[in-house]
């Protein structure tokens, strides 16, 4: 059984990953800068850190065979662009230095391109207090994670609307794409952040994204 690190647990998605895993029975190591929240599964090892002091972050990461990044630096924060790319980068060097073999990004749906040449982020209708976000996480993803050579990568996109009508519901099921969107009968792009959680654990042990892209839907 793989030793998984989940770095920024107690968020939305993370959230759901760490109750996904734990489902699974994976140990897991959830880090966060305060883990109170944390379940306190026989399975989870908790750390609460700065993921910005390095020598704290690598040491929590040593020994991990994945490292997955659910990392968000809030989207109301003004600073959002500055602070999601220097966690990001804090976060890839500390995997590297730690000699962790395999890291996971949990992306936005921004990067997805709609039509040959633009990309979601891009588009007039894209909410503008989530702009600097995405915008963060498409030039960490284009500029770092995919030339990286020194570790295997899977960066993933979820849908363009996450728990739309039925939040908290799990179904397992869900459609994969690359780097656009899957839309469903009603020509919506859309997924649970549960199966968004089910996917994410799933490439975990198929290894189908090794150094892709992908992205799921209904």
């Amino acid at each position: 059984m793989k030793n998984i690190v989940l770095i920024g647990a107690t968020g939305y998605v993370g959230s759901a990953i760490l109750n996904e895993l734990i489902q699974r029975q994976y140990n897991v190591t959830a880090i966060a800068r305060n883990t109170t929240s944390v379940s306190n599964s026989s399975l989870v090892k908790k750390v609460a850190l700065d993921i910005t002091d390095k020598a704290k972050l690598v040491d929590a990461l040593k020994g991990a065979d994945i490292v997955i990044s659910a990392f968000n630096a809030g989207w109301t924060n003004p600073n959002l662009y500055n602070d999601f790319t220097t966690g990001a980068n804090a976060i890839h060097e500390a995997v590297k230095e730690a000699g962790v073999s395999r890291l996971i990004v949990i992306g936005g749906a921004g990067t997805l391109y709609i039509k040959p040449g633009l990309q979601l982020v891009d588009t007039p209708d894209f909410p503008d207090f989530i702009k600097p976000g995405a915008t963060a996480v498409r030039d960490y993803f284009e500029n770092i994670l995919a030339k990286e050579s020194a570790f295997k990568w899977t960066y993933f996109s979820p849908a363009m609307e996450m728990n739309p009508n039925n939040p908290g519901k799990r179904t397992g099921h869900y459609r994969i794409g690359t780097n656009t969107p899957v839309f469903d009968s009603e020509s919506r792009s859309r997924v649970s952040v549960e199966d968004v959680a089910v996917a994410i654990t799933d490439e975990i042990e198929n290894e189908q994204f090794l150094n892709k892209q992908f992205t799921i839907g209904y």
